[in-house]
């Protein structure tokens, strides 16, 4: 029996990683409710702040200047990130839809999904294009930045939309345009009267000589209603010439909210009262340009959204205690910074505008400001009343079961959702699984298990289940079936009935993906998420691949890239980069079957997979049970990104100093192990790449068939060699 941890009784989701939304993560964070557990949905990991901009565009800021990046702000609020793109809401049954995992319930909802300019309907391309999402549009104009950067290149640009937002772009593409080698004209144009009709005329007065002087054409009174690829026509029929067009215009919400359920107004968005709560349904609340506030209309603007930031998460805090909510109103004028592209900006606030380079530094120092207020920030234990611990006594040994009433509606779940195939016998009560070898066949298995590395219980399932199958198809064999078992943290029984199902969907997903059946396994509950699978698959007895047959004179192929340990251990500090541990879960969701499958069709005698003990502690394994040596060649070795940066900076994998243990069986003699990749040979991996000694004259083609077949990574990282009296293995630069 143990009470170290109350259990998880309420979910309160954040749908979006917004401006509001990061100030709702660090008030949670630093004043957190027992029994809730917070999560973020969110489809970006990086979220750009909308003030910075025009200074990314403009090349004043690098782009982790202008962007929060979400994994390590959520990891350390010790919030459960969930990186996924909602396509519906079903408000009426609490649910989260997505395309390609299963729903995800809440008990109280947050959306701060942000808006998209309001197109007229057309798909967009390389030369046409949204301001929104943020990271479609930067890539997308960095592929016309390309088509500048030439001396003979010109580019005409159409601009739709002219607000602050479009005119900020227009002068920051036009300053960053004049230092590449081509030419740039730009053509401004809005359905309305006059530039920048929310803003005083003296603003309207300065921006327009700015434009002008800077040779931007405005056209007002210009309604685009269409691009042919060559020109944009107007509602009254004029055709501006242009070879790309960006839209700038009016706020619109998607779609897919019509059908939620929640009360929206006439243009699509979500009405909420003056607390932010929903007006149809009180378990969700919404904030910034998605929130449609029926007491006081106010701009769709940044500024606003930073400003409900902390009453929203005031008030979803005092709900969740059951207490009275309060309204929000925002003032009714504010301070407006519109930068000119170079260092300078326009100021104003009611009928009264500044301009000139302080302007551009007091806009730079409230900018920086706000993105460093989401970096690291010394936890605090909450002052509000708290909720008294719901259930501090849990059983052990077979008292800490998952219970049937949980665990059996999951495998029907299971099994009408993802078609996953049962092995014969487990719809009976029955203590085993019955498995059949296959006649002249031989039975491998094996056994994997560990602790949680993300939050996400759908992805978690997915890349633990890939790790286990690793092994087979190490080993050249084809799966057959699997068994499972399963922790989930303490909770109430629908919690827990919901963290079983995400986890189990996510192994359901891969199992079905190889054809794997399904034979059973055991569910109970601990203080973490953590899971196992324990895998059974067949080969021929003279296919199989072991660690044995390396041959000197072979090369050695490595399919995917080093540095999964030491970047799961930084963003558990909350210091990998979201990007980084995006591509190293890419990595470890992908299967190794087809590169099994290519290592044997050319010939390699020996393979293993490179796991816990690292690629020097993998490779010296192979190298003794074979009888010979190897060369590393250090330099070749493929790395995922920020693996080096992390290493260097003195953050390693807690199994790095067993794995280093074997240091004494490596010759160095241009003394390579002073390289900062050096360490991440001992790096221990989940989910990592296969290993395989394959000969000299077919590791190219090999490595070409690799390629092709989605292991871009892939790459011969040394030789096997003759033993001698000397070290097992050998560091060498190619």
């Amino acid at each position: 029996m143990h009470s170290d941890k109350s259990p998880f009784t309420t979910d309160l989701v954040l749908l979006g990683g917004g401006h509001s939304h990061l100030f709702v993560l660090k008030h949670f964070a630093m004043r957190p409710l027992p029994g809730v557990r917070l999560t973020l949905v969110a489809r970006d990991l990086h979220t750009p702040y909308s003030g910075m901009l025009p200074g990314f565009i403009a090349g004043h800021y690098r782009f982790d200047d202008a962007h929060i990046d979400l994994q390590a702000l959520a990891r350390r609020c010790g919030v459960r990130l969930v990186h996924a793109e909602v396509n519906a809401i079903d408000a009426d049954a609490r649910l989260l839809r997505f395309e390609n995992r299963p729903p995800l319930g809440y008990d109280l909802l947050s959306i701060n999904i942000g808006s998209r300019p309001g197109t007229v309907g057309f798909a967009e391309a390389d030369n046409q294009f949204s301001v929104k999402p943020v990271d479609r549009f930067v890539a997308a104009w960095r592929r016309l930045e390309q088509r500048l950067d030439r001396p003979d290149a010109t580019l005409s640009l159409a601009i739709v939309g002219a607000g602050a937002g479009g005119v900020e772009l227009a002068l920051s593409l036009d300053y960053r345009a004049r230092q590449l080698a081509g030419d740039l004209e730009i053509d401004l144009l809005t359905d309305r009267a006059e530039l920048l009709p929310d803003h005083n005329p003296k603003v309207r007065k300065m921006l327009g000589a700015i434009l002008s002087r800077r040779g931007i054409r405005l056209h007002t009174g210009a309604e685009a209603v269409a691009f042919d690829g060559t020109a944009v026509q107007t509602a009254d029929r004029q055709s501006i010439a242009s070879d790309a067009v960006i839209w700038v215009t009016h706020a619109s919400a998607p779609l897919w909210l019509r059908q939620s359920g929640l009360a929206l107004d006439e243009a699509g968005f979500i009405e909420v009262d003056e607390s932010l709560q929903s007006r149809s349904h009180p378990q969700v609340f919404a904030a910034g340009d998605i929130a449609s506030v029926v007491a006081y209309p106010r701009p769709r603007s940044g500024v606003f959204a930073v400003r409900q930031g902390i009453p929203l998460a005031r008030n979803l805090a005092r709900y969740l205690r059951r207490q009275p909510l309060k309204p929000f109103h925002p003032q009714s004028r504010f301070l407006s910074l519109i930068s000119t592209g170079e260092r300078y900006a326009v100021a104003s606030r009611g009928n009264w505008a500044f301009r000139g380079k302080w302007c551009w530094r007091l806009k730079d120092w409230i900018d920086r400001r706000f993105v460093r207020g989401f970096a690291e920030w010394p936890k605090e234990s909450g002052s509000g009343p708290e909720t008294p611990d719901l259930n501090p006594m849990r059983c052990a040994g077979c008292g800490s079961k998952v219970g049937s009433a949980i665990l059996e509606p999951v495998l029907e779940r299971i099994r009408e959702t993802h078609g996953l195939e049962f092995a014969p016998g487990l719809d009976q009560p029955d203590d085993a699984a019955l498995i059949e070898v296959p006649p002249g066949k031989q039975l491998l298995q094996s056994v994997d298990h560990f602790r949680a590395f993300t939050d996400d219980a759908f992805l978690f399932g997915r890349i633990a289940a890939n790790h286990a199958l690793g092994d087979l198809f190490a080993m050249g064999a084809s799966a057959d079936s699997a068994m499972i078992i399963a922790s989930v943290p303490f909770a109430s029984e629908a919690m827990q009935a919901e963290e079983l199902y995400q986890l189990m969907s996510g192994i359901a997903v891969c199992l079905s993906a190889h054809q794997v059946k399904l034979a059973g396994g055991h569910s109970g509950e601990a203080g973490e998420l953590a899971c196992g699978l324990s895998v059974n698959g067949f080969a021929e007895p003279d296919q199989i691949l072991q660690k044995s047959g390396l041959r000197p004179g072979d090369v050695l192929i490595l399919n995917k890239p080093l540095g999964s340990g030491v970047l799961l251990a930084a963003d558990m500090r909350g210091r990998a980069r979201g990007d980084w541990i995006e591509t190293a879960f890419d990595g470890m969701l992908l299967s190794n079957r087809a590169a099994a499958e290519c290592l044997r069709r050319f010939g390699a005698g020996a393979c293993t997979d490179v796991t816990g003990f690292g690629l020097a502690g993998h490779l010296f394994e192979m190298t003794r049970a074979s009888a010979c040596a190897a060369e590393i060649q250090l330099d070749a070795v493929p790395l995922l990104p920020g693996a080096v940066e992390v290493a260097a900076a003195g953050i390693l994998s807690s199994l790095q100093p067993q794995n280093r243990r074997i240091g004494h069986q490596i010759d160095d003699p241009h003394g390579l192990a002073a390289c900062a990749s050096y360490p991440l040979l001992f790096d221990p991996q989940t989910a990592g790449g296969l290993l395989a000694g394959v000969p000299a004259d077919r590791g190219e083609a090999c490595l070409a068939q690799l390629h092709r077949g989605g292991y871009s990574d892939a790459v011969i990282v040394g030789r096997v060699i003759e033993a001698d009296d000397g070290a097992a293995l050998r560091l060498v630069n190619s």
